[in-house]
């Protein structure tokens, strides 16, 4: 696979730095910036002709971006929550991808709650969680997040058809959970999942996450998120080092 980076900030330079890691690279590319590395596979790019992804950190320019990548034939992998408009349609015809919000919130947590829901049982309830930075909240619902973060107060927030509780924290630490309860033959069963890291690791996982199974093509054409391929996006961050705690509650009465 070959991908580019437009690199803006600390997120960007630790997602190049996991995509470097993936053992299917061939070629990493710098846009309009010389590399530093003495990896031979990184090289400065000005056009992207001929590679598969382009990742971006920040809304800055995306636009333009955008057109530069759909001139190549590229797609596009882009952190933050980007509303694509006019440009999920031009990526269709151009027969390629728009990855929007491949980030700790919008990608890799619904993702964790994907993998819970595809294990089976008659789903009954979907709840997931994440951080943002801010003043912590005195009261509220609490979410058990891993440690280092630990439990949190949070709020609810609208997101689609899924229950959203967010948790602002200060210091460098993130985290995300998902909580799925199901019932199986053998009774009901609430299966939780989370992560806690460093936030900007946490989010360069997600990001390179995105640029990596958007390389192996497993999205569909024009805009998509990290959840329309759950599984692949979700295996490709352990594979870049995710750490999940999980542990389930079972109701046989």
């Amino acid at each position: 696979m070959r991908i580019a980076i437009h690199q803006t900030g600390e997120v960007g330079l630790r997602a190049a730095r996991i995509i470097l890691a993936e053992r299917d690279l061939d070629v990493l590319g710098l846009l309009d910036r010389d590399p530093r590395a003495t990896d031979d596979r990184v090289e400065r790019v000005d056009h992207l002709d001929g590679y598969d992804v382009l990742v971006v950190d920040d809304l800055e320019g995306v636009d333009e971006l955008a057109e530069r990548a759909l001139e190549a034939g590229t797609a596009l992998c882009v952190w933050n929550d980007f509303d694509p408009g006019d440009l999920d349609g031009a990526f269709i015809e151009r027969m390629s991808t728009i990855l929007v919000g491949a980030n700790l919130a919008t990608g890799l947590t619904p993702c964790l709650a994907a993998h819970e829901v595809a294990r089976g049982g008659h789903l009954m309830d979907v709840s997931i969680a994440w951080t943002e930075p801010g003043a912590p909240l005195r009261r509220g619902v609490a979410v058990p997040f891993p440690d280092p973060v630990g439990a949190r107060w949070a709020k609810s927030r609208d997101y689609g058809d899924t229950e959203v509780l967010v948790a602002p924290v200060v210091g460098e630490w993130a985290g995300a959970m998902a909580r799925v309860t199901s019932a199986t033959g053998t009774g009901v069963v609430t299966r939780i999942v989370g992560v806690a890291d460093l936030a900007p690791h946490l989010e360069a996982l997600a990001l390179a996450s995105g640029a990596i199974t958007l390389a192996r093509g497993a999205f569909p054409l024009g805009m998509a998120e990290p959840k329309d391929a759950a599984e692949t996006y979700l295996s490709a961050a352990l594979a870049a080092g995710l750490d999940v705690a999980s542990y389930e509650l079972h109701d046989q009465s």
